[in-house]
Formats: structure tokens, sequence, C-alpha cells
């Protein structure tokens, strides 16, 4: 089915370690049919970072945030016939094909999406936060060829994958096999929604991963006077019908995630050891229609007022 496994330099006494260790929980948990690419001496002796992956039948998420360069050298000998989706959150990502010797650098903010059946040379510069998805070639192929696509990384699509790729790193331990293949697909289907820069909504499988797309969104812009429903729609390319759809299996709708996070926002604010915003303060702050609206909706959230709640908090 699968594994997962996280390495960091933090829990490790040197860089040479950290890339033993690391080599030792790819090949274990990710296994040879995703075999690494060969590092230059310099990477393996100075490698420092933080890495993640996970791998779900024939798909593997890896996330890697590094301080340091990383170069490949030598045969070119991970040439799976499998698509790759670079995302990159900061720094670069250099790619030399020697095959046709042509160059591509994905920055900041960009996605790069590519078939590996030629694979190519990369770098990444120190300071670089990035996930790559290798995907199945057989449904997604199709939709690129050879082409190497380059887009942005903003994309509706794109954050839901994302939020599903999320999702299957926190899970996919306690998945069971049918929950394990339903991941699988619903990662194949949301990248093949990137690449056609749609999603079907419609489709159920893909109802949590929009469900948790509009709960990271609501948690960046909690305190946007725009931020609704409607906003989280328009921004993840969906109507609010299938918004609400997506959250009928959480058992909260997307306006009662909305106020419940500003709630908890609001609370601990009043649990602040020293410059407690006042009630009028907070439910401006957080969107409130006035400190009326805000102190009704805080009772029943927590079963007290806010000037009781910040009293049963304050230490003795």
């Amino acid at each position: 089915m699968g594994g997962t496994f996280s390495v960091d330099t933090a829990a490790h006494d040197g860089a040479g370690s950290f890339f033993d260790a690391f080599r030792r929980g790819w090949e274990t948990e990710i296994g040879a049919a995703f075999p690494l690419p060969t590092f230059s001496p310099e990477t393996a002796d100075d490698l420092r970072g933080k890495i993640r992956a996970s791998k779900v039948h024939d798909t593997v998420i890896t996330d890697i945030r590094v301080a340091s360069d990383v170069r490949t050298v030598g045969a070119l000998d991970d040439h799976n016939d499998e698509v790759r989706m670079y995302v990159m959150r900061r720094g670069a990502w250099m790619l030399t094909r020697p095959r046709d010797r042509s160059e591509v650098t994905v920055p900041a903010g960009r996605i790069l999406l590519r078939y590996n059946g030629w694979p190519s040379h990369f770098q990444v510069v120190p300071g670089t936060t990035a996930r790559v998805l290798s995907l199945p070639a057989s449904p997604l192929r199709p939709l690129i060829g050879d082409r190497q696509i380059v887009a942005t990384a903003g994309s509706p699509e794109t954050r839901l994958l994302m939020a599903h790729a999320n999702m299957v790193h926190a899970t996919l331990n306690d998945l069971t096999p049918a929950g394990a293949q339903a991941a699988r697909n619903a990662l194949v289907e949301l990248a093949e929604g990137v690449m056609r820069q749609r999603v079907d909504g419609a489709e159920p499988l893909l109802a949590p991963a929009l469900a948790r797309a509009a709960k990271d969104l609501t948690d960046d812009h909690l305190a946007d006077p725009d931020l609704s429903p409607a906003m989280l729609a328009r921004e993840l390319g969906v109507t609010v019908r299938t918004l609400q759809r997506a959250f009928a299996s959480t058992d909260e709708s997307a306006a009662a995630y909305i106020r419940r996070r500003r709630l908890e926002q609001a609370g601990l604010a009043l649990t602040a050891p020293s410059g407690r915003p006042s009630v009028s303060e907070l439910a401006a702050h957080w969107q409130f229609a006035d400190s009326s609206h805000f102190i009704r909706a805080f009772k029943r959230q927590y079963g007290q007022t806010p000037a009781a709640y910040a009293r049963s908090t304050r230490p003795s």
C-alpha cells in the first residue's frame, strides 16, 4: 500500500548522518520502484534541512526544505514511467535534460509538470521549500505529452491538490486499504485537474480535499472583511453549493467554520498575559457587526461572556 517517513537535520549529529537517514528512510518506505538519483558528494556531505515523503500505491509526495545546495551527478538512472509535478514555495529548482540539452528553472510561486521518461539532472538552491509529486504516467501523460508545462502555483486546482496531499501525509498510517486507494485516486484526479485547469466539483472523492483547501484558505484570511463562503468558493473555482456539499461531511458549514476560527483567535487574545484588547476592538478586528453580536456568538461557543472567559483563564 505504501509508507511514510520524515527526517530533520535537528535530529542528527551531522549533515552526513542526515543524508544517510534520508536514504534509509526512502529505501525502506518508498522503495525501489522510485529509485533515488545519484547525488553529488558535496550534497551527501552537507545536506541540511527537512524531508518528508509518503507513498500511496504508485504515487509519492515528497516535501523538502533545504538549507544547503542539492545537486545530482553521473548517470541518469531514475527514468521511471511517471509524471512529476514540482510545486515551489521558496527558492528555485533547476533541471537540465541531457537528451536535448533543454534547461528549465522553476522559481517560487510556480509549478512544473513534466514526463520523467527522459530524466534530468537537477540542482536545488539553499533555502528552497518545495513539494514534488510522482504520479503514474498512464492517465496523465496524454495531457502533456513530452512538454514541460510551467504554471502558477496559486490556482484553485493546485490549492485543492496541495490540501489533499497534506491530508495524505497526516492520515496515511491510519488508512484502510480502501481508504489508501481512494486517496491515491483523488491525487491522480486532482493532478489531472491542475493540468486541465479545472476540477469536477461533483466528484465525491474530492470533497475532503475541497473542504480542507477551504479551511486552509480561511485560516490565512481570518481577519479579511471579505471572507465568506462566496469568497472561498470563488477563490477555489467552485460554486457555493459545491463548497457547501464538501463541508456537509464535516458536520460544520463553511460559515460556521469561519465563525468558530475567528472566535478561537479572539479567545486567545483574551488570555494573553498583557495587552488584552477590548471587546469592541475584538468585535471589529474579527469582523463581527458590533460588540453585542460578538458577545452573543462568543457565549454560544464558550458558554460564558468574553469578560468572564478572560477572568476564568487568568492565572491565580
